[in-house]
């Protein structure tokens, strides 16, 4: 079983959004029908950027990284094409 760290973007605030789950269609779809207290006022959202990990701890450490000043560096630059248009 895989564990994904996911990213949306909001397009009605432009910020992002990063978490984890082990069924990443699912999650994304609750997301998308507003069910996620933390994105449901920033609804419409896109699924920009995702990775697998094969442990739920891995999958935890991953999406702490990407809310560390570093992380969001390293997102920034590695989808600095989609991002700036």
């Amino acid at each position: 079983m895989f564990y994904y760290v996911y990213v949306l973007k909001s397009s009605k605030d432009k910020k992002l959004y990063t978490g984890y789950t082990n069924n990443l269609k699912l999650r994304f779809e609750q997301h998308r029908k507003g069910l996620v207290e933390s994105t449901r006022g920033r609804r419409s959202l896109k699924l920009i950027y995702y990775e697998a990990c094969l442990s739920q701890k891995d999958a935890t450490h991953r999406e702490k990284y990407f809310k560390t000043y570093l992380g969001k560096m390293f997102l920034k630059n590695r989808l600095k094409s989609y991002l700036t248009g």
